[in-house]
């Protein structure tokens, strides 16, 4: 998919903001998440080749992704704080951050043992991404990533925080039991349309209702950009949740990489974007890192031969010893 941040910086003004109301893009998202879950779900029970889909309604696990819901409610708001502090190139170098912290996490709470290539290739996934992200240093982009407000940083920080953390509790809920991948959206997306909810009436009373309820002016201000965002967050939403539930977290921390990657390629045919020397090293070391992480490790490593002597025969024994008496 494409880069959120990208679309994010197009849907806004001339001036660094919005002119829609951003809390209702994480909010449509939701929506948009619970509508297609709920169809899968619906689909999956009716088939008859499908007839055994688990589904627990024991509220004790429905409750757990109470959490989840919540964390990801205040990432996708932090993004948007983010992005009006910082450009573009800044937010996108300072998300690489969540490879490193999804790694830690991974191991700290889901207690995955990482091997020494295996860290050596995540630190090297972060160090390519964000060389094929820097521009050169004669550019005044290059600049701009070291004079953004200090609460760009710390919005930065807290964005891939939250990012590592909400993606480890999802895999652990995921994997918890055999339930139906599209019943385990369908308690994950219900959760966060209504925490989205309370979000945007927690904003009306805050504002004392002076654009009215938030449900009158929900699209004022939206552009196809802005429904590409929602689309855009919908849909990146749905895919990792199917890797949350067949493979893991790394696995999604590499093909989000490998997909800003290859959205760069592509901009060059699509929009003209001029590459660096940076995006095509970043490359080679994403490629480099992609293949020590999972590869296996006696590939990777020149081990040298041993002649051993092959084991004498009886027979060669018996002839042995008849020739030296």
């Amino acid at each position: 998919m494409i880069p959120q941040g990208i679309l994010t910086t197009l849907s806004q003004s001339d001036e660094g903001g919005y002119n829609y109301d951003y809390a209702t893009v994480p909010f449509l998202a939701e929506v948009f998440k619970l509508i297609i879950s709920g169809l899968f779900l619906w689909r999956e029970t009716r088939s008859s080749s499908l007839a055994t889909a688990k589904i627990t309604t024991d509220w004790r696990s429905v409750r757990l992704f109470v959490i989840p819901s919540i964390i990801y409610l205040i990432h996708n708001n932090v993004q948007f704080a983010t992005l009006t502090y910082v450009d573009t190139s800044t937010y996108q170098i300072m998300g690489n951050l969540k490879i490193v912290t999804t790694a830690i996490l991974f191991r700290l709470f889901l207690k995955r043992k990482l091997s020494n290539l295996q860290w050596m290739a995540i630190g090297l996934l972060a160090v390519g991404t964000t060389t094929s992200q820097v521009k050169g240093c004669g550019e005044a982009s290059c600049d701009s990533l070291f004079t953004a407000p200090i609460q760009g940083y710390l919005l930065g920080i807290l964005s891939a925080a939250l990012s590592a953390l909400a993606g480890i509790y999802t895999e652990f809920l995921m994997k918890r039991n055999n339930d139906s991948l599209y019943w385990q959206n369908l308690q994950l997306y219900t959760f966060g349309s209504l925490f989205n909810v309370a979000r945007l009436i927690a904003d009306d009373f805050r504002l004392g209702f002076e654009k009215g309820p938030w449900w009158q002016r929900i699209f004022d201000g939206y552009s196809i950009t802005t429904w590409l965002v929602v689309l855009n967050l919908g849909s990146t939403g749905l895919l990792v949740s199917w890797l949350m539930k067949y493979a893991d977290n790394i696995v999604k921390v590499y093909s989000t990489s490998m997909a800003m990657l290859l959205t760069m390629v592509a901009s060059i045919y699509l929009f003209s974007f001029k590459p660096t020397v940076q995006l095509f090293l970043g490359i080679i070391i994403c490629i480099m890192s992609l293949h020590m992480y999972f590869a296996p490790p006696q590939t990777l490593v020149d081990l040298p031969v041993t002649n051993e002597a092959h084991p004498k025969t009886l027979k060669q024994v018996i002839v042995e010893e008849k020739t030296d008496s």
